[in-house]
Parts: structure tokens; sequence; C-alpha cells
């Protein structure tokens, strides 16, 4: 009976739980709870992110009618903190379009936080003490550890990434079911990532994994490792389960313009359209930005986690097939 919730009653009150743990969380730590637009002008360039948009049927004064929804509330809220507001997170919903299945829904909560003046071990240990502070409600502990990305893929698939060619990343995911035709390295990458080495991560082991290669900065500073470009940015895992995303961010709005324009000529090359690159962002990066380190977590992965299953409807009231 499609009218029926998907989730049971305990994962409703767990969401709940989860949702005044986290605000209670970031006021003991004098982090500022705010609201940002969910429409906007302007969208996610991100090649490996579709967006939803629509057009306004009502008066725009010469703006644009066509507005899309958040992939994620990082742009207003860097623009906040350009502006000088301090210590800020948002929790609310996001939207992917493409993204429905098993563990995705087009819709989901994500919680971002920014954090000025930190560095990126320091968001590290933030995040994790929050994921262990939500396990705890449910009787449930992880160890911690952290992890380069060159190291884990020297460890667990002897190959380094930031020098082996596409041969080497080829012939490591060899036996994978996919068509490799015209993958890039950063494909066999997250391939490599995706099939062998997460699967493989135990379940109650919290593992962040820093210093990505530098052609996956996204919107994270670049710095120097062993005489390698590494981009500033971690992924925290469960056990298999991809939890978070944080950057030491860029702060320079020429380099962040250029890395968009990189992506609409990607999303170009795909024969893909892209959203309307973000000029407000842009216009308050060059402004003047913090130097600050910022993260996103996805709550529905973390409540998966909690519940100890592997669908995304066993925590949404009502997921996409029934919405």
């Amino acid at each position: 009976m499609t009218w029926q919730p998907s989730a049971s009653f305990e994962a409703i009150r767990l969401r709940a739980w989860v949702n005044r743990l986290v605000r209670e969380f970031f006021h003991a730590r004098n982090v500022m709870e705010v609201e940002t637009p969910i429409l906007s002008r302007a969208g996610n360039t991100d090649p490996n992110i579709a967006s939803f948009s629509l057009e306004f049927s009502g008066r725009t004064d010469g703006a644009p009618r066509t507005r899309w929804l958040r992939t994620s509330p990082e742009f207003p809220l860097k623009r906040l903190l350009a502006a000088g507001l301090g210590d800020c997170y948002e929790l609310g919903r996001v939207f992917r379009d493409g993204e429905a299945g098993g563990r995705h829904n087009p819709e989901f909560t994500m919680l971002e936080w920014y954090r000025v003046g930190w560095d990126l071990p320091l968001l590290i240990d933030e995040t994790i003490e929050l994921v262990q502070a939500a396990l705890a409600m449910v009787g449930r502990t992880a160890a911690a550890s952290r992890i380069s990305f060159r190291e884990l893929y020297i460890r667990r698939l002897g190959i380094d990434p930031m020098t082996a060619d596409i041969d080497a990343l080829r012939a490591a995911a060899a036996g994978i079911a996919i068509d490799g035709e015209g993958l890039t390295c950063d494909d066999w990458l997250d391939l490599l990532m995706t099939h062998r080495l997460q699967p493989a991560f135990p379940r109650d082991q919290l593992l962040a994994v820093h210093d990505y290669p530098a052609t996956q900065c996204a919107l994270a500073r670049l710095a120097e490792r062993d005489g390698v470009r590494v981009a500033e940015r971690f992924e925290l895992y469960l056990g298999p389960l991809e939890l978070a995303n944080g950057y030491h961010e860029l702060a320079d709005g020429r380099e962040q313009g250029e890395r968009f324009r990189r992506d609409v000529a990607v999303r170009a090359s795909r024969g893909v359209a892209s959203p309307t690159i973000d000029q407000s962002l842009l216009d308050a990066l060059s402004h003047g930005f913090p130097d600050c380190s910022g993260v996103a977590l996805g709550v529905d992965r973390l409540l998966m986690a909690m519940l100890g299953t592997d669908r995304i409807a066993d925590v949404l009231a009502f997921d996409f097939a029934r919405a």
C-alpha cells in the first residue's frame, strides 16, 4: 500500500532525535543555524551532479525565470561567510536529478557547516565527534582512523594514484563490469574506490581519507605533499558508507571561476547542458573570504548506518516511489 510510510516509526523518531542532536551539538559550540534559498538563479556546474530546474511564472523584474533547486547549500553559506557572519551551519533538504535507487533519493537531507580559521584536521575531528555522538544514541561505537588517499591506494591496491597512468588503473580494475570507453584517470580511481576499497572497509570503523588528487579539487585549496600537488579535502566513511565530504575552502574567486568554466567545458564535451555559473559566489570570494574549512554530511546516510540498513527508503517517511 503506497499511501503508507516507507520508514518505520522507529526510523522517523530517530531522525527527529538526530536533528535535535545536531542542533544541540552546534549550539554548544556557538555555531549559528541559518536558512538559505532552496531556489537559485545559478546552479552546480559539477559534471557528475545533475540539477533540477523550473520556470518561475511570476514577476522577476528582469531576473531570469529559470531557477535551480540546490544540490547543497554551499554557495549561499559561503556568501554569508564572505559577508562576515562567522561559523554557521544549515540542516535541510537538497535535490539531485537522476539519483534514485537503493541508496539514493532525488531529495535528501544534508548537514553542512563551516568553521572560520580551522584547518582540515580540526574539522575531521569535529565531524568524527558528531558521528560518534549519533552512533552512541543507538548503542554503537566506531573507532576512528585516517589515511591519505595516496597511502590508501598504495597499501590496498599496490598502485600510486598520483602517478599511475590509465593503463595501470584499468588493470587494477580488471573484473569490474563496466564499459571503460572514454573514462578518465579520475573515473577509474572512483571505480576502484567504490568497487575495490569501500566494500572492504570494516563496518565499525570511521575512516577519514584525506589529500585527494589535485584533479579532484572541486572547491578545495591545493597544497603540496611529498612533492605532489593534492586537494585539501577529505571524505569520511563509516564502514563502506560514505558519510561526509569536507574541504579546506578555496578563497580565490578567479581560480574558482576557472574551475567552474572547466566544469562547463567537460559538460559540453559530454553533450550535457550546464546550469548558470554562480557569479554571486565568485563576487563574494573576490570581495574577501575568510580562511575556513567546511563539510557536508549526508543525514540519511548517517541514519542508514545507525539502523544498519542499505535502503535509503527505510529512513525516509516517504521515499521517491511513495512521494
